[in-house]
């Protein structure tokens, strides 16, 4: 079975995630990137190759961080170590210093006891699938080993926060002045980062959610959790929220009256913005096919084209890349700014969000009001066989029948899940019970079809 997943490899550290396993896959890691022309060019001039390592808080990143630069350093490869930074914080930092590659120790939104181990290529750009598979294989095969003087060094990369609060202020078109902002950090990898960008950035800040303890990350707290940060915007009386989740990837909004502004609206927010000020390449946005309908809608009334890709924010990236597009995302609140990132930054997307509040002098709700989002009902269909949900008759006769119910006022979406043997049946429409009454019809057909 593949140890890649849709974002790395992750797992239950010390399950299937061991430092045993970190350390092989490091060891890998400089087999198959250091074999790239960059690379070969900088051992022709007599020097190693480098890599940023960055974590999030959990207690196991310490032990997993150690295993991976171990065996980068023991595959001939100087290792600049971050500490705990987020994950588009070490992509950034890739680029900066022109390394030739790095990794990021976190999993994201996952409870304390799993991890992960994220690998971005020189640049700060995620891997195409067909490299995880050759340093998966290259996992079995000869390790590097160099000795004496070849061997990599392991030093702290003591300016890495300074260096990416400075790229944050550097891309803001307006200061935060005379905003008030409450920001949840799930107490995760924003934690110490994300406050003091915003305080310098003009804003009046309060913090909850910041005070990891290796073992609280993601708990009850942060863009999981958006009812803790609802409640502490309307008790503080602030003017908007922004929730982080561990890695700080992502980044979803509370507006004053403590109503959630998810990766949708936000998307829909920064468009016409960039738009407007000219930085919307192509007049184009670039979402998944789980954004909501009530977005492209909102977007065609603002003469903005919307490319739709695959759930998932690398396929975004994939589109973004071959479209040179400069805006992307997903409902998740993973919001992708090309002109400035080369993955999805949860500081870099509230830190414009709260801009654009800041330049109009509009509220958020205000600036949200641009899209109607439509009621959205999904529902798991487990225990079926995925592989026959695009091609089965009966399935597709009962699609059909309810998108022609719903007409222009909804759709219909319905999707094998890529890891489990389920099928998800999503429905928008007009009113919350239409679209739960054609979602749950759906999900009869399915399992009654499909079932295993």
């Amino acid at each position: 079975m593949p140890i890649f997943g849709t974002d790395g490899v992750r797992g239950l550290a010390n399950g299937p995630l061991t430092a045993d396993l970190a350390l092989s896959l490091a060891q890998a890691t400089a087999v198959v990137l250091g074999q790239g022309r960059s690379a070969e060019a900088r051992r022709a001039a007599g020097k190693r190759l480098t890599a940023v390592v960055a974590r999030d808080p959990r207690v196991s990143g310490e032990f997993l961080s150690a295993a991976v630069e171990a065996g980068l350093a023991s595959s001939g490869v100087d290792v600049f170590d971050a500490g705990v930074l987020p994950t588009p914080a070490a992509a950034f930092l890739i680029a900066d210093i022109d390394a030739d590659f790095g990794v990021m120790v976190s999993a994201s939104h996952n409870p304390a006891p799993d991890n992960g181990i994220k690998i971005f290529a020189r640049g700060g750009v995620k891997l195409p699938d067909v490299v995880e598979e050759r340093i998966e294989s290259a996992m079995a095969g000869e390790k590097l080993l160099p000795t004496g003087a070849a061997v990599g060094r392991i030093r702290r990369f003591a300016d890495a926060e300074d260096r990416y609060v400075v790229h944050l202020l550097g891309s803001l078109p307006h200061r935060l002045d005379g905003l008030h902002v409450v920001l949840d950090c799930a107490h995760g990898a924003a934690s110490g980062v994300s406050p003091e960008t915003f305080r310098d950035a003009g804003a009046r800040v309060t913090v909850i959610g910041a005070d990891p303890d290796g073992l609280n990350i993601n708990d009850g707290v942060g863009s999981t959790h958006l009812e803790v940060l609802a409640k502490a915007v309307v008790d503080a009386g602030a003017d908007v929220g922004i929730a982080h989740d561990g890695d700080a990837d992502r980044c979803l909004a509370i507006d004053a009256d403590g109503n959630v502004v998810d990766g949708d609206q936000i998307m829909a927010i920064l468009a016409v913005s960039m738009k407007s000020r000219g930085r919307l390449k192509d007049d184009t946005l670039v979402a998944t096919v789980m954004s909501n309908l009530g977005l492209h809608r909102a977007m065609a009334e603002h003469g903005i084209h919307v490319e739709t890709t695959a759930v998932g924010d690398r396929y975004v990236l994939e589109r973004m890349n071959e479209g040179g597009f400069s805006l992307g995302g997903e409902q998740s609140g993973h919001v992708i700014m090309s002109d400035f990132a080369t993955t999805g930054d949860g500081l870099l997307t509230g830190l414009h969000l709260v801009a654009e509040m800041a330049r109009t002098g509009k509220t958020l709700a205000e600036l949200a009001s641009i899209m109607t989002v439509y009621p959205q009902v999904l529902v798991n269909v487990k225990g079926v066989d995925r592989t026959l949900a695009a091609t089965d008759e009966v399935v597709q006769d009962a699609v059909a029948r309810a998108t022609a119910a719903l007409g222009v006022s909804g759709r219909v979406l319905l999707r094998p899940s890529g890891t489990e043997q389920l099928v998800r049946v999503m429905v928008e429409a007009a009113s919350e019970d239409e679209a739960r009454h054609h979602a749950e019809t759906l999900a009869a057909v399915v399992q009654e079809r499909l079932a295993l």
